[in-house]
C-alpha cells in the first residue's frame, strides 16, 4: 500500500513538473524583446480624458499606486518612453497587468479602451493585453506610451511591466501569460465546478456519506471564488466593492467547508468548532450582501484569518494523518502538502513581501487534490466491497442460524398444537362433567333439600355441596380464558368461601394486592386455589376460630399467600399434626415451585404461608 501511495504522489509531481517545463520551453529569447520598467505616474480624477500637465513622479514597474497615494480612488496615468530604431516593421506590445480598468494610447493615438472605466469597473488585470503596432501609430525614434488606469486604492491598483519587441517573441510571451493568468485559472474553475457537481450527485444518492457532501460544497464554493480570476466584469454585482466583498465571503465559506470536510474525512465531529466557523461564514455572507462598501475595502480582515485557518486545518490534518494508519488519509495529506507549500509563495506575493508577479502557482497544483480524492474514493470503495463480501458471509451465517431457529419454531408449534389438542379434549371433558355429572349432582342436592329434614339428609347435602364447589373450582379454572388474571380467578373462590365461613360463624377478611394482570396459567392457578381451599378447610374443620384473614400479594415477580386464624392452634412438630391436609398443602407448594411455612402455637392460632415465583 505504501508503494502505491508513493507512485500516485510521484505521478502527480511529474505531471506538475511537465506542465511547468512546457511553459519554460515557451519562453522567448531575451534578445527578441525589451522589458520597460521605468515609468512616470500622475494621479487624476475619474473623468479625466487627457493626462495632467504636472504632478508626474518616476516609478518602477510593477507599481501599486496605493503605496504612494493610499487614499486615491480614481485614475492614475502612466507614461513610458522607448526608442524605436526602425518603424517600418511592426512590433508587439504586451501589458501583463493593469488593475483594474485601462485605456492605452501610443503616440497620442487610442489603441485600446476598456468597456467601463468608471464604476462598475471592468477587470483588465485578469488577462494580459497584446497589441500589434505599425505605422502610422509607430514612430521612428522616441515613442510614448500612455496607460490610463482606473482603480480603487483598497484593491492594489497599478500597472505591471510592459514588453515590446518582435511580434513573434511578444506573441509567445503573451501565450505564456495567458496560460498562467487565464487558462490555469479557468481550468481550476472548470475542474472545481465539475468535481462539485459530481460529488454533489454522489452525496444525493448516498446521504450517509456526508464527507462527499461537504467536499462537493467546498469545490462549488471554490469554483465561485476561482471565477474571480477569469471574470472580466463585476456582473451580476453592481460595484467593485460588492464583487470583492462577495469574493472574500466565498473564500471564507470555501475554507470553512474545507475544514468540516477534513473533519468528516478523519471521522471526527467538533460540533462547537464547526458551529463557530459556520456562524462566521454566515456573518460574512450577510455583510457581503448588505454592507459591501464596508466589507469590500476591509476584505483583508476576513481573508488573512481565513488563510491562517486554511493552513492550520491542513497542518492539523497532516499531523492526524501521520498518527493514523489509514492509506487514504496519508495520500490526501501528501497531495495537500505540495499545494500548501506552493501557496505560501502566492501568499507572500499577495502581501507584497516577494516581488510581484501574475503566475498563480497555487492554481496549477490544485489537480493534486483531485488525485488525493480519487484515491480516497477508490480506497473507500474497496473497503465498502470488502464490507459487502463480509456481509454476504455473515448473511449466510445468519440464514443458517435462522433456518435452525425456524426448525425449532416449527417443532415448538407442533408441540403447542398437541398441547392445544389436549386442552381442547380437557375442555370437552369439563363440559361433559358440567352438563352430566354437574347436572346430576345439582338434581340430587335439590331432591334432598325438598325431602323431610333429617340428620342423615343434612350431612349428605353438605357433602354434595362440597363436591359441587370442588367441581366448580375445576370447571372455572379450566374453562377461563388464558388472559384472565389471578384477581378474576380468585373472585368466585372468595364468594363461595365467604358464605361458607359466615354460615359457620367465622368472620373472614380477604385482601388481594397487585393481582391485576398477574397470570399463573391454568394448572398453577388451580394449584393455588387448591392450596387456599385446603387451608380454609382446615380452619373450618379443626381450628375452632372466630376470625380468619386471607392475604394474596404479588410484587416483583413473587407471589405471597397467607391464611391466618385465631383458633386453638397446634404444635407443628407433633406427630398428630402431620395429617393429610398439611401434606396436601406441601405438595401444592412444591408443584407451584414455592416454599411452605407454618407458624402455629397451641392456644394461639396458626399462620400458613406460601411464597412462590409467578413464572
Amino acid at each position: 500500500m505504501r508503494a502505491r501511495l508513493r507512485v500516485v504522489v510521484l505521478l502527480g509531481l511529474l505531471a506538475l513538473l511537465a506542465a511547468c517545463a512546457r511553459q519554460h520551453r515557451a519562453d522567448p529569447p531575451p534578445a527578441a524583446m525589451q522589458t520597460l520598467k521605468d515609468a512616470e505616474a500622475a494621479p487624476s480624477d475619474w473623468n479625466a480624458t487627457t493626462p495632467p500637465a504636472s504632478g508626474w513622479v518616476p516609478v518602477k514597474l510593477m507599481d501599486y499606486w496605493n503605496k504612494r497615494w493610499p487614499q486615491h480612488d480614481g485614475v492614475v496615468w502612466y507614461r513610458l518612453h522607448w526608442n524605436q530604431t526602425d518603424a517600418n516593421a511592426p512590433i508587439g506590445l504586451l501589458l501583463d497587468y493593469a488593475c483594474m480598468a485601462d485605456e492605452v494610447w501610443v503616440n497620442g493615438s487610442l489603441v485600446y479602451r476598456e468597456p467601463s472605466l468608471v464604476e462598475p469597473l471592468s477587470r483588465s488585470w485578469v488577462a494580459p493585453q497584446y497589441f500589434l503596432l505599425d505605422r502610422p501609430v509607430l514612430h521612428a525614434g522616441d515613442n510614448t506610451l500612455l496607460v490610463r488606469v482606473s482603480g480603487l486604492a483598497a484593491y492594489q491598483p497599478g500597472l505591471g511591466t510592459v514588453n515590446i519587441g518582435h511580434p513573434e517573441a511578444i506573441q509567445a510571451r503573451y501565450q505564456q501569460a495567458m496560460f498562467w493568468q487565464i487558462h490555469v485559472h479557468f481550468l481550476n474553475f472548470a475542474m472545481s465546478a465539475v468535481l462539485g457537481v459530481l460529488f454533489l450527485m454522489f452525496w444525493l444518492l448516498r446521504r450517509r456519506e456526508t464527507v462527499f457532501g461537504w467536499y462537493a460544497l467546498t469545490t462549488l464554493l471554490g469554483a465561485g471564488y476561482a471565477w474571480n480570476f477569469v471574470a472580466s466584469s463585476t456582473w451580476p454585482l453592481a460595484s467593485t466593492d460588492a464583487w470583492e466583498a462577495v469574493n472574500a465571503a466565498l473564500f471564507l465559506a470555501s475554507a470553512t467547508t474545507f475544514c468540516v470536510f477534513l473533519l468528516r474525512f478523519c471521522e471526527l465531529r467538533w460540533r462547537r468548532t464547526e458551529a463557530v466557523l459556520l456562524l462566521a461564514t454566515a456573518v460574512a455572507l450577510l455583510m457581503a450582501l448588505f454592507m459591501p462598501h464596508v466589507m469590500g475595502p476591509w476584505r483583508n480582515v476576513w481573508i488573512l484569518p481565513t488563510v491562517a485557518l486554511y493552513y492550520a486545518a491542513i497542518l492539523a490534518f497532516q499531523w492526524h494523518a501521520l498518527r493514523t494508519p489509514r492509506a487514504d488519509l496519508r495520500v490526501m495529506a501528501a497531495c495537500l502538502a505540495v499545494p500548501v507549500l506552493v501557496s505560501l509563495i502566492d501568499l507572500l506575493v499577495y502581501l507584497e513581501v516577494l516581488p510581484s508577479g501574475n503566475n498563480d502557482l497555487g492554481a496549477i497544483t490544485s489537480p493534486l487534490t483531485l488525485i488525493g480524492m480519487g484515491f480516497a474514493i477508490a480506497w473507500r470503495f474497496s473497503a465498502a466491497m470488502r464490507r459487502v463480501e463480509g456481509f454476504n458471509i455473515e448473511l449466510q451465517r445468519e440464514v443458517d442460524v435462522a433456518t435452525l431457529r425456524l426448525s425449532d419454531t416449527l417443532s415448538r408449534e407442533h408441540t403447542l398444537a398437541l398441547a392445544n389438542t389436549r386442552i381442547g379434549e380437557r375442555l370437552n371433558l369439563v363440559r361433559d362433567l358440567h352438563d352430566g355429572f354437574g347436572g346430576s349432582l345439582l338434581g340430587a342436592i335439590a331432591t334432598l333439600e325438598q325431602s323431610p329434614p333429617s340428620p342423615e339428609a343434612t350431612r349428605t347435602v353438605a357433602t354434595l355441596k362440597e363436591l359441587r364447589d370442588d367441581l366448580r373450582l375445576v370447571i372455572d379454572t379450566t374453562t377461563h380464558e388464558q388472559d384472565t388474571d389471578l384477581a378474576g380467578l380468585l373472585a368466585p373462590l372468595r364468594h363461595r368461601w365467604s358464605q361458607r365461613l359466615e354460615a359457620a360463624g367465622i368472620d373472614s377478611f380477604w385482601r388481594f394486592d397487585g393481582l391485576d394482570d398477574c397470570r399463573l396459567g391454568a394448572a398453577r392457578s388451580l394449584d393455588l386455589q387448591r392450596f387456599l381451599q385446603e387451608a380454609l378447610t382446615n380452619v373450618l374443620k379443626h381450628s375452632g376460630a372466630r376470625r380468619v384473614d386471607l392475604l394474596v400479594r404479588h410484587a416483583h415477580g413473587q407471589l405471597h399467600a397467607e391464611v391466618r386464624d385465631d383458633g386453638r392452634g397446634f404444635d407443628p412438630s407433633s406427630h398428630g399434626s402431620q395429617g393429610a391436609g398439611l401434606a396436601s398443602l406441601r405438595s401444592r407448594a412444591s408443584r407451584l415451585g414455592g416454599l411452605f411455612h407454618i407458624q402455629a402455637v397451641p392456644g394461639a392460632g396458626a399462620v400458613l404461608q406460601l411464597d412462590c415465583p409467578t413464572s
